[in-house]
């Protein structure tokens, strides 16, 4: 059911990129590990498979999954060229999907000006059908973000550790010149600010079930 309500078990993650879901949804994972003890996290990447990137996306899920019973899948396509590998990225969701029945997943935004984020995006519905998912956020040189339509208030604790997080497990990032604290939490205080928090994280959505007589 594509709905919002119901306390959440089961999270599918899904990122192109190895660090993509801990910057568009780590301080959410955060949130819900932690409100929701023993939670369920099956986390899906498209490239960095064999690399020292996958050893670094392991780690840090670990890092932002506290207390979750996770389960990690890396896989090898290349960077930037999902569009020419669609049937592959098609195949890896749809083998998750046999074995996974969220109550949530977090993907890129349809918006997303990156093919392979953009490209991943436009799968989910077409595998997870019944789903609700929330695309989140990148930012980046594209200049795309937009106007969200869904937040996650995170406490000023939880905003300074996904920070920390990110910074600890991504090694290979760091020499990116957008890769810092200023950029992280800027765009969590701005996103904080248009939902009357501190700091939150943003996410478009699609399509949405409201069930409000339980």
């Amino acid at each position: 059911m594509i709905g919002l309500g119901a306390r959440v078990t089961k999270v599918v993650a899904l990122g192109a990129h190895c660090d993509d879901i801990a910057i568009g949804a780590g301080g959410t994972l955060l949130t819900l590990c932690r409100a929701n003890p023993g939670l369920r996290v099956d986390a899906l990447v498209l490239s960095g498979g064999g690399t020292e990137r996958e050893e670094e996306e392991r780690e840090a899920l670990r890092a932002f999954c506290p207390g979750a019973a996770l389960d990690v899948t890396v896989h090898k396509l290349p960077d930037g060229r999902l569009p020419a590998h669609w049937d592959e990225a098609k195949s890896a969701l749809e083998e998750l999907r046999r074995h996974t029945d969220p109550d949530l997943i977090l993907a890129p935004r349809t918006e997303d000006a990156h093919q392979d984020h953009r490209g991943l995006a436009q799968l989910v519905p077409t595998v997870y059908r019944d789903h609700l998912a929330l695309g989140y956020e990148i930012v980046k040189w594209d200049a795309d973000l937009g106007r969200p339509t869904a937040y996650q208030p995170l406490s000023v604790e939880t905003a300074e550790k996904k920070v920390e997080l990110l910074q600890q497990h991504y090694a290979s990032q760091r020499h990116r010149p957008w890769y810092d604290r200023e950029t992280f939490l800027g765009l969590a205080r701005i996103r904080g600010i248009e939902c009357q928090a501190r700091y939150a994280e943003a996410f478009s959505v699609n399509k949405l079930t409201l069930d409000w007589e339980g």
